[in-house]
């Protein structure tokens, strides 16, 4: 699927060249299973051997530390030499987190990276972040993730002040634990488009740009935002196989319901930015399908485009100024 995906990106953008990272042989023979109808474009494809793996039951940590030529390691030191200007890795998360701040560093004025993630909303897609890198933060980090994560969608999602808000249980000033207190005060208080608390069940109104919240809840929001879409398409072909009368009425309707799965599905989100690393990084679902490679590939692109880091640390400079 990922080398598929690739194929699919360099084919329909002309600026885009691709490394692919694993064992050498392997990716040769699977990309020439690939490569019919790449006339034109298959230089745009390099491959970049890299013997190892981090698999999902590997320890983070440990395996950064052992794994010295796993994709991700070679991956972000490509990245560093300027070889490469982005990775995108389906792979371990935590591992890719680790091995971007091992190879990479901070950028100045940031003590803690984030993932943040593109939610759809009724109106149009919402960045929400952290959502799974730091399970326990302090105050000073969540407004560290304000500020990326509106200059990150300001430049990408083409918002001209994003509207921040902050994951709380209600709305009202004082609702929410002693880090949501302490953070609506920090972010009241900076030059931010902050409109204030957001409730779970406002997440997907669009009433708001970003969403701020620690690693721990933004991964619960996230992984619930999954198997609801799952579990509503499901329950959707479960009634209308029911009866012919519901069958007759899905071909008339059909076509919105494409729509709706398409909306609902992570794939045309591409992936998570890795944001507050001195470097580009994406990560992408472990089930990432071609079309899902495909659009991380152009949000990695993209946000090397705008220059996405320079926004975040010229904002960080400027708001503490």
């Amino acid at each position: 699927m990922a080398i598929q995906g690739a194929l699919a990106a360099v084919r329909e953008k002309n600026d885009l060249q691709v490394i692919l990272l694993g064992p050498r042989a392997l990716l040769e023979e699977q990309v020439a299973g690939h490569s019919s109808g790449c006339d034109g474009f298959r230089e745009r494809i390099t491959i970049h051997h890299a013997p190892e793996v981090i698999t999902m039951d590997d320890s983070p940590v440990e395996a950064v530390r052992k794994k010295k030529e796993a994709t991700v390691m070679v991956g972000f030191d490509l990245v560093k030499s300027g070889e490469a200007d982005a990775l995108v890795s389906a792979g371990n998360s935590g591992a890719t987190m680790a091995a971007a701040i091992r190879k990479l560093g901070r950028l100045p004025g940031i003590s803690r990276p984030g993932i943040a993630s593109f939610f759809p909303t009724v109106k149009k897609p919402v960045m929400l972040m952290d959502i799974g890198a730091n399970v326990d933060c302090r105050p000073q980090h969540l407004y560290q993730f304000a500020v990326m994560a509106s200059s990150c969608s300001r430049l990408l999602l083409n918002y001209d002040r994003p509207r921040v808000g902050l994951l709380s249980i209600g709305e009202e000033t004082g609702k929410g634990n002693a880090l949501v207190k302490e953070t609506y005060d920090l972010l009241k208080q900076s030059p931010l488009n902050f409109i204030g608390n957001v409730e779970g069940r406002d997440v997907y109104k669009g009433d708001v740009d970003v969403i701020v919240c620690d690693g721990f809840v933004g991964n619960i929001s996230l992984k619930i935002s999954e198997g609801l879409a799952d579990a509503a398409m499901q329950m959707l072909k479960r009634e209308i196989m029911k009866t012919w009368r519901a069958k007759i009425g899905y071909l008339l309707i059909r076509e919105a319901f494409a729509g709706f799965k398409k909306q609902v599905d992570y794939a045309e989100y591409g992936g998570a930015p890795l944001l507050g690393i001195d470097g580009t990084g994406i990560i992408c679902h472990g089930a990432s399908n071609a079309v899902a490679i495909r659009n991380a590939i152009e949000v990695a692109a993209n946000m090397v485009r705008n220059r996405v880091n320079d926004a975040i640390v010229h904002t960080l400079g400027e708001y503490a100024a």
